[in-house]
């Protein structure tokens, strides 16, 4: 197996110094056809039937199959300074609504408890799904009524107007996050070489891996519909990969260079090394990902797919381009040499570690009180995940409370409880229309009004040839309260089944609380087979890359811990505000429902980029007659520079998507970024050397009844004999 590993990274590397222009070329060729070919076919979005669960994937699904869409809905609460004065502007505001030829059905405004608010519901013609692009002449009605009635304000909320202003939002904030996050991996990877040519290198594969990766999934989504969020995902995990790959391959090249190596050698090194290193990371981090396929929702499927596709372009590239690159650049690699920055040493290795060196001399001097130490640091960060609450954030809590369209909610709701978030009634039945059809809506009514739970203004909307119904029912509460799910209990555990089950073939409740709730009890099933999954291969993973028992074992755990912290620090700020306000940001209350999931396989993914690199050292200076203390020590020393580098450019990256406007993109930025910077610092720097160290010779117990596994180097060792340079290789 390991002449499998090292034979494919060093023929791929060969290959590719051997055929320059053909690798070059035909990667930028690759990205351009797909990236041109998938921006013509365009995305496929998920349906909302796609995107629930339980319940209420059910209901969405009759109305889909009924050719039912539901439609834009859209309310303006108009307050006034008196009781009714807002009379002429409701009147004049349906008026208004009726002459932009894009709203059906406006109702009757109804009028608050204390007279001074009124509540005017209609809904967008045409296909839902655009009507943000076409809410502007409401958007505009609205305003001009408002101006036009001193001492009326209006509160405009809707599905169009979150669209419209959630559309608006993505655009702006991947701008940001492409602007923002490429100059940060470039400005560190300039502190790590020193030159601009080489830290542009990365930067430049990195980024074509995301475009290739951007028309790949535009191809795929047309078997599997993807989520709003998948690209912003990729290009977030693409970035921070590809940048560690080729950081990784193009150190220890230079490093080589600076030993006094030959070109052609130094890339064989490299290849051998730090490309075999990369290959098995890749495949690491492909399977981990590969978990959320176990998962019974189709939003992960897609997470999956993008992510697979993303590590897989930038594995590739780091493999194949990146030696072409290096083969053709020669000693221009260094060219464009910052001043004070680049200090590599024209004869003998790179310096490296000294940092981690002074580190380790009181880290393994007392390994039992730094591994208490950490142990315990790491606990106290996890420690608020136990308090965890999850739900599907609304989009009021998605753009923070001083939107417009977050204060329109709250006002809606605070006059008019349940009415932005109600509950949905979907039904199939061939009695729709009928008599005893129309007398059980009608009892259905009563008991509403009757329970007190319930607002006012129950919308019923019948279509007989279709055999289907839809009924909105306005909750109690803010629409996530505890008010609101016991009204949503009622709904679904008696007044729905007594009354309209009899007449019904198929009756279920949907609605934004609901669908939180289904999706939240679907990924409570998930976790547990996708965590067993992504733990049974890291656990098998490292048994065949250190035939250790105890290491293994250590990596799980050392991987727990790292997760468990990005868990409490987003319960601490997110849910309980700790160090929100410090950090400009704002607490929602809860952790958005798809973030535990994604966050525990992207970490047990990435972490391994590190811990294969740095315990394969030790390892290897174990085996050249070090003692384990001794491995231990220049293990970490000799892989502090390059972990630090790639740990800084991926904390850069997802810090960057921690500064976003999207509440669940700044969950999972902080959540990563804190995960990727204990997992780096404390964990491999610390709590790693000291478990090890405590465990001596014990590290490499292998049971008499693996010892049949393949013994697997990772071509981290130092080559002592400088062999025939690559054809094709330097200047």
């Amino acid at each position: 197996m390991s002449a499998t590993r090292k034979g494919l990274a060093v023929r791929l590397g060969g290959w590719s110094t051997r055929h320059r222009k053909t690798a070059i070329i035909g990667w930028l060729l690759f990205v351009v056809v797909v990236a041109v070919v998938g921006g013509m076919s365009g995305s496929r979005q998920m349906t909302n039937s796609e995107n629930s669960a339980g319940d209420s994937a059910r209901a969405e699904k009759i109305l889909e199959d009924a050719g039912l869409q539901t439609p834009a809905g859209e309310m303006v609460m108009l307050r006034s300074d008196r009781p009714d004065g807002w009379r002429d502007a409701a009147r004049d505001l349906s008026a208004r609504l009726e002459r932009t030829g894009e709203t059906v059905r406006v109702q009757p405004a109804v009028r608050s408890e204390n007279g001074r608010e009124a509540l005017i519901s209609f809904e967008m013609k045409g296909d839902p799904d655009t009507a943000g692009e076409r809410v502007g002449p409401v958007v505009e009605a609205v305003e001009r009524t408002e101006s036009a009635h001193r001492g009326v304000v209006a509160y405009e909320f809707g599905d169009a107007t979150a669209q419209h202003r959630l559309d608006d939002m993505l655009t702006d904030d991947f701008k940001k996050a492409e602007l923002t996050a490429v100059p940060l991996a470039l400005g560190i990877l300039l502190v790590v070489f020193g030159a601009l040519v080489a830290a542009l290198l990365p930067v430049l594969l990195a980024v074509t891996a995301c475009v290739g990766t951007f028309g790949l999934l535009a191809l795929v989504s047309h078997q599997l519909p993807l989520f709003d969020s998948t690209n912003s995902v990729m290009f977030l995990v693409g970035l921070a990969v590809g940048v560690d790959y080729s950081l990784f391959y193009l150190r220890r090249e230079r490093d080589e260079r600076a030993a006094g190596r030959d070109a052609g050698t130094a890339l064989r090194i490299a290849a051998a090394t730090s490309g075999r290193a990369v290959l098995i990371s890749g495949v690491t981090v492909m399977l981990a990902m590969a978990g959320m396929f176990l998962s019974g929702l189709l939003l992960f499927h897609g997470f999956a797919v993008a992510t697979i596709l993303v590590v897989l372009m930038s594995m590739l590239g780091s493999v194949t381009v990146l030696p072409a690159m290096l083969s053709w650049l020669g000693d221009r690699i260094d060219a464009g040499r910052v001043p004070l920055l680049n200090r590599r040493r024209k004869k003998g290795v790179h310096a490296s570690g000294g940092l981690s060196g002074r580190l380790m001399r009181p880290v393994l001097a007392k390994p039992k009180l730094f591994a208490a130490v950490s142990g315990a640091l790491l606990l106290v960060l996890c420690a608020p995940a136990l308090g965890m609450k999850t739900e599907q954030l609304g989009l009021e809590k998605q753009f923070g409370s001083d939107a417009p369209i977050t204060v329109a909610y709250q006002e809606i709701t605070g006059s008019f409880p349940g009415g932005p978030a109600p509950a949905e009634v979907v039904l199939r039945s061939d009695e729709v229309g009928s008599a005893r059809f129309d007398a059980a809506v009608a009892d259905f009514k009563k008991e509403l009004a009757a329970s007190g739970r319930f607002g006012k203004t129950v919308d019923v909307e019948a279509h007989r040839k279709e055999g289907v119904a839809r009924i909105e029912v306005p909750l109690a509460g803010d629409g996530q309260d505890a008010t609101s799910r016991g009204a949503l209990d009622t709904l679904r555990e008696d007044l729905v089944p007594r009354i309209l089950g009899p007449v019904s073939d198929q009756v279920y409740v949907t609605g934004e609380l609901a669908s939180s709730r289904d999706f939240n009890d679907q990924l409570k099933t998930d976790i547990a087979p996708v965590f067993l999954f992504i733990a049974a291969v890291t656990f098998v993973l490292m048994l065949l890359c250190f035939r250790s028992l105890p290491i293994a074992i250590v990596s799980i755990l050392l991987n727990l811990l790292s997760v468990g912290a990005a868990y409490g620090t987003m319960t601490a700020v997110f849910q309980h505000g700790w160090g929100a306000e410090w950090l400009g940001m704002e607490p929602a209350g809860a952790i958005e429902g798809w973030m535990p999931l994604f966050v525990l396989v992207i970490l047990f993914g990435l972490s391994m980029d590190y811990h294969v690199f740095v315990v394969s050292r030790i390892r290897e200076a174990h085996e050249r007659g070090l003692t384990t203390r001794d491995a231990i020590r220049e293990g970490i020393r000799t892989t502090a520079g390059s972990v630090t580098g790639a740990a800084a450019i991926m904390v850069a990256v997802f810090a960057v998507f921690a500064l976003l406007r999207m509440q669940d993109m700044q969950q999972m930025g902080v959540g990563l970024a804190v995960a990727v910077l204990v997992d780096a610092t404390l964990v491999r720097m610390v709590l790693l050397p000291s478990v090890m160290a405590l465990l001596g010779e014990r590290n490499w117990y292998l049971p008499r009844a693996l010892r049949w596994l393949p013994s697997v180097g990772h071509g981290e060792e130092p080559v002592e004999r400088p062999r025939p340079p690559l054809v094709g290789a330097g200047r």
